[in-house]
């Protein structure tokens, strides 16, 4: 079935209020931020932001007032530090409370595999010793089975969050889509997820995305729609495609410093943008200077069967 619609219809079709959202799920890269903006524009709340980073977007998110609970290890600036916004918003209340579910980044992965695989808990060791387990009333100690001593392990209860939203180098209308370097937990956010949806750099043929098999980390059917969106991922990089916006990143964390500040930023970049195509008329030739020009290309595979 093809699944390719607009970046604003899909939003409204897939992120509904209260929902869980996984926005990327490769840590510092792949960040859907167009989505993110999208959803700002379109005015949710109470989105439980489940965040293997996501650098800056969860940040920006708490800000606008979309977020009402934060289910991961940390919020922020990669190059910055802690996020403005996610501080105020769990020390004040601005502009709004947020409820946190601790995890470590870790924890937080494998508790997405158990959602993907149907698992009832994931045992781990990682999180012994720390304040996670008193912060945290979901995970449960017991003692390992299989050990003649019993030593303690940590149950971690699988996460399945309600959307995913995931950026890929290239898809194919039906939702197939390749992705290279580094995956982080994005396998495991679109087996775990009950709906996701696909923000590809480039839009390609099915042929294109049969002819490499070993790059699809999951099935188009686990999809609901496919967005073309080139540099949908900015500030955040794409290997092969787009180089992080460093600038970006540190005008945003020195902006958002202040309520006031923040204001300003979101209705210069989100609010006052129509859409991703105003976006990247916006950054004009500093969007191109960020394309990924040289090439770096991997061996041919071989997948004759006769």
């Amino acid at each position: 079935m093809d699944k390719l619609t607009g970046l604003a219809d899909a939003v409204a079709a897939i992120v509904g209020d209260g929902d869980s959202v996984v926005l990327g799920a490769c840590l510092e890269a792949n960040i859907p931020f167009a989505a993110s903006y999208e959803i700002i524009r379109q005015g949710r709340r109470g989105l439980n932001i489940i965040a293997p980073i996501s650098d800056a977007s969860t940040d920006m998110l708490i800000g606008a007032g979309c977020v009402g609970k934060v289910t991961g290890a940390w919020v922020g600036n990669v190059s910055g530090g802690l996020g403005h916004n996610y501080r105020r918003a769990v020390e004040q209340g601005e502009p709004c409370p947020v409820t946190i579910c601790d995890y470590s980044n870790f924890s937080l992965g494998m508790a997405l595999m158990a959602g993907a695989y149907g698992m009832p808990y994931v045992p781990l060791r990682s999180l012994l010793g720390s304040d996670i387990l008193r912060s945290n009333p979901a995970f449960k100690l017991a003692k390992n089975p299989l050990s003649e001593a019993g030593e303690p392990v940590v149950l971690v209860p699988p996460l399945r969050p309600d959307v995913a939203v995931l950026a890929v180098p290239r898809a194919d209308r039906f939702g197939n889509a390749h992705m290279w370097g580094s995956s982080g937990v994005t396998q495991e956010a679109a087996l775990a997820a009950s709906r996701v949806m696909v923000i590809a750099d480039e839009l390609v043929e099915p042929e294109v995305i049969r002819s490499d098999p070993s790059r699809v980390l999951f099935p188009g059917y686990r999809v609901d729609a496919v967005c073309h969106v080139p540099g949908g991922v900015h500030p955040s990089p794409m290997v092969g495609c787009w180089r992080r916006d460093n600038e970006f990143f540190n005008d945003y964390h020195r902006r958002s410093r202040t309520v006031a500040g923040f204001g300003e930023w979101l209705a210069e970049w989100v609010l006052d943008v129509a859409d991703h195509q105003g976006y990247a008329a916006k950054l004009g030739k500093r969007r191109d200077d960020l394309r990924i020009k040289g090439q770096a290309l991997s061996a041919p595979a071989n997948y004759a069967v006769t």
